[in-house]
């Protein structure tokens, strides 16, 4: 998954993203400006972005200051203005508790943000960070891109705002959210690796113009989707603009592949995979000791196989202990690709002629594979190929909406390697999917239970296994 999710909370978590997250993942010297931090770092500075900017009085692309990332996310949820407005209010006479809760975005709240990590195909970020500029800048603005689409998909289709006891009132934000955009451009390794952290506030708007704040937890429930539709839009973007194509590469075995750029040798992406070797060799450790007690007389004793929860959390304790530790200094773009593409060429494996021609043989390697794009989708089997995996994927074979969109997402990036698709028509499909083909199982016995998006489902019987995707 190449969208990664950690909710913020005011205090440590908070100070911990703003002395080494916004500073391109480097250490912050103490006392730094959060500006001169960065441009230390060689790292742009931190963007506002989301719909919901226009009530705060920010403006999409404006720089994000140490006073905002303070007073939004830092003072459990108060307006990026808060001091301005403190003082206008006590300048007018008001009280200082009336003046500090003109500042106040609604109830105060202790997690203040949710950090949502993208991050593309890892040939895709190898060609911006080998290739030549201009491929890099249409690469960064197709990521950009994707980013801006997903934080609308997550305003219209995925938050919502709880109020009334209990929270039995749901609402999506009118007005949609604020983010805080910061650009990386390397992994902890020194290897390429573009990335962007968007810090999502928890504050938005009901309907009458109260504050009130999302619910983190179905953010969480959505990231799988989310993150289908990033990789799906930032690979069409990139495949379109730069005349590419996209193929399956397969992982690990026996799970599904991945989508990656055709043309770009993988012995490049194993050179940038350090560090995943090294998780993957603490994931095995791990697993081996979660599956394996001891009983009273000292014998081993298995347990059955990891489950996909456990691994997820076996493998984030995996990434902690093996992180290398931050680093003091980073270099500028330009000199990290001068010294990336150098360090390709002597410990790659890949010819230099090859790497210094990436983009060429990638552009090669697409006709055979646009070729044999299918011009139309044919919806009702992707409905059928698409509610058969759910149905194999899923304990029990029951399932949720979101389940189908983002097997859906995944679905078209196979089917149409990197061409782009009508935005809706991930929607169709799941339509066609729950109409046709999915049973609604739901007993719901709470208000968030008779949700359309918690309405349960099982696939109808005599559904084709799924296969590998064919032409339609």
């Amino acid at each position: 998954m190449t969208v990664d999710i950690r909710v913020i909370r005011a205090g440590q978590l908070y100070r911990y993203f703003l002395r080494e997250t916004v500073a391109g993942d480097g250490r912050r010297p103490a006392g730094a400006p959060l500006r001169t931090a960065q441009e230390q770092a060689g790292v742009p500075a931190g963007r506002w972005m989301g719909r919901g900017l226009t009530a705060l009085g920010l403006a999409p692309g404006q720089e994000v200051t140490d006073q905002h990332l303070r007073n939004l996310f830092g003072e459990r949820g108060r307006h990026p203005y808060a001091d301005r407005l403190e003082a206008d209010r006590l300048a007018a006479g008001e009280s200082p508790e009336k003046a500090y809760r003109a500042g106040t975005l609604g109830r105060r709240v202790t997690a203040t943000g949710v950090d949502f990590v993208f991050r593309p195909a890892p040939t895709i970020y190898l060609l911006w960070a080998l290739a030549d500029e201009m491929t890099g800048r249409v690469i960064e603005a197709a990521h950009e891109y994707a980013i801006g689409r997903v934080l609308e998909w997550i305003e219209d289709e995925a938050a919502v705002i709880r109020y009334g006891t209990d929270g039995i009132y749901r609402v999506r934000p009118p007005g949609g959210l604020v983010a805080a955009r910061f650009r990386h451009y390397e992994a902890r390794s020194g290897m390429p690796l573009l990335h962007d952290h968007v810090l999502l506030s928890v504050k938005a708007q009901r309907p009458d113009g109260t504050w009130g704040s999302i619910h983190t937890t179905i953010l969480h429930e959505n990231t799988v989707a989310a993150s289908a539709l990033y990789n799906e839009l930032v690979a069409a973007e990139v495949c379109e603009e730069l005349g590419l194509a996209t193929e399956p590469r397969t992982v690990t075995e026996g799970r599904r592949p991945v989508m990656e750029i055709a043309g770009v040798p993988h012995e490049l992406i194993r050179w940038t995979a350090r560090r995943s070797e090294q998780i993957a060799t603490c994931l095995a450790e791990l697993e081996h000791e979660y599956v394996t007690t001891v009983d009273d007389d000292g014998e081993p004793k298995y347990l059955p196989v990891v489950s996909e929860r456990a691994r997820t959390k076996l493998n984030r304790i995996a990434a902690l202990k093996t992180r290398p530790p931050k680093k003091d200094k980073n270099r500028s773009l330009a000199q990290l690709r001068a010294d990336w593409k150098q360090s390709a060429i002597l410990t790659s494996g890949v010819p230099a002629t090859v790497i210094n021609s990436l983009l060429q043989s990638s552009r090669a390697a697409a006709p055979k594979i646009r070729d044999r794009i299918p011009t139309v989708v044919d919806t009702d089997r992707a409905a059928r190929n698409v509610t058969a995996t759910v149905r194999m994927m899923n304990d029990g074979g029951r399932f949720h909406r979101r389940h189908l969109l983002a097997e859906t997402r995944r679905h078209l990036a196979l089917l149409l390697r990197g061409r782009r698709r009508d935005p809706h028509l991930d929607d169709h499909i799941v339509a066609a999917a729950v109409s046709h083909h999915c049973l609604d199982i739901s007993e719901p016995k709470t208000a968030r239970g008779r949700e359309p998006g918690y309405r349960l489902y099982t696939a109808r019987l005599n559904l084709p296994r799924p296969g590998s995707v064919r032409r339609q």
